[in-house]
């Protein structure tokens, strides 16, 4: 118990540091939380096809982060990249129009839950393959890098990604040319249903930085203050030539794999003690301690939530079907 209240504390420390964002965090990561929330009711309905993959309870991470970088910075993410658009900036209503398939989503329908894009806020693109999104954010570095600019640009990715070749090829390369390029792995302790204790033979997956000789740094990815101002260092760094940051932030999915999870990989006691770990209700905890605002503040913005929620939904589920004319526009060069 003690040592929770010595965490809250130190929460509410940090965001003491931040008057100016704490309202704002909070508001996205209800956001995030009650739009994935909506994705469930409407994979229920069939309204959304295939597999689901949410990122609840890893919702500090994409706002820590994202509040972190500049509208034009961009980012990469992945399949369970939902909260790392909306904190990027992504248009709710136009989000899910695109998950329902429909012409006015974010890519007209065609790319779906797995290939949100974004470029007006600078999303360049989620991604079905594990790590793919890695090379591609190091090639948008590289391009502002020729550019003559000083965009950032950030690769979400998960435990499992640590794995693949391609993010190692990735990490030598971002080092060799130190590019401005900011790694963060969302290490939430398993690779889809495996524990990554049994994929690594190291207790921190940010120590494979020192084979690149880049920076690096295991932080608590459930406060979301702690990943804004690591995130902010790193951006800070690769934006004045510092080159790239790899940040394991340890978090948690309180939700299985995908949608209709068995779960019957991880232990019980495991998901409980990390559920009292929620980064909303310890951000909220924090909030309330330090007396930034009332519990009625916080219900109300959280009704705002809700019904900003609500008509998004209302937006996607009234919006036409692409027109199968349409089908090859913008699908070759």
């Amino acid at each position: 118990m003690e040592k929770a209240r010595s965490a809250q504390r130190a929460l509410a420390g940090n965001l003491g540091n931040h008057r100016p964002l704490w309202l704002q965090w909070y508001r996205t990561m209800l956001l995030i939380r009650e739009f994935e929330d909506a994705l469930v009711e409407l994979y229920k309905r069939n309204r959304i096809r295939g597999s689901l993959h949410l990122s609840r309870g890893q919702e500090a991470v994409a706002v820590g982060a994202c509040a972190a970088l500049r509208r034009d910075d961009v980012i990469t993410t992945t399949y369970r990249g939902h909260g790392h658009c909306l904190a990027k900036g992504a248009d709710p209503g136009r989000m899910l129009a695109e998950l329902l398939g429909k012409r006015t989503g974010l890519c007209a329908g065609k790319g779906g839950k797995m290939h949100l894009t974004d470029m007006t806020c600078g999303i360049l693109g989620a991604n079905g393959i594990v790590a793919a999104g890695i090379p591609l954010a190091a090639g948008a570095a590289l391009a502002a890098r020729l550019d003559g600019s000083d965009q950032v640009a950030a690769a979400f990715f998960g435990d499992g990604a640590t794995n693949q070749g391609v993010f190692h090829e990735t990490l030598n390369m971002a080092a060799i040319w130190t590019l401005p390029l900011v790694l963060i792995c969302e290490n939430n302790l398993y690779s889809e249903m495996t524990p990554i204790r049994c994929m690594v033979n190291i207790d921190r997956l940010s120590s494979r930085k020192e084979a690149y000789g880049m920076e690096g740094v295991t932080i608590d990815g459930n406060d979301v203050a702690h990943v804004y101002e690591t995130v902010q260092a790193a951006v800070q760094r690769a934006r004045s030539g510092g080159g790239p940051t790899f940040i394991e932030a340890l978090t948690y999915r309180l939700s299985g794999h995908m949608q209709g999870d068995s779960e019957t990989y991880r232990p019980r006691d495991e998901v409980e003690r990390w559920a009292k770990q929620d980064p909303i209700t310890r951000l909220r905890d924090g909030i309330l301690t330090t007396s930034l605002a009332s519990p009625e503040v916080l219900e109300t913005l959280a009704a705002a939530v809700r019904q900003d929620v609500a008509e998004a939904c209302a937006f996607a589920e009234s919006q036409a079907d692409p027109d199968p004319a349409q089908a090859l526009t913008n699908v070759y060069a």
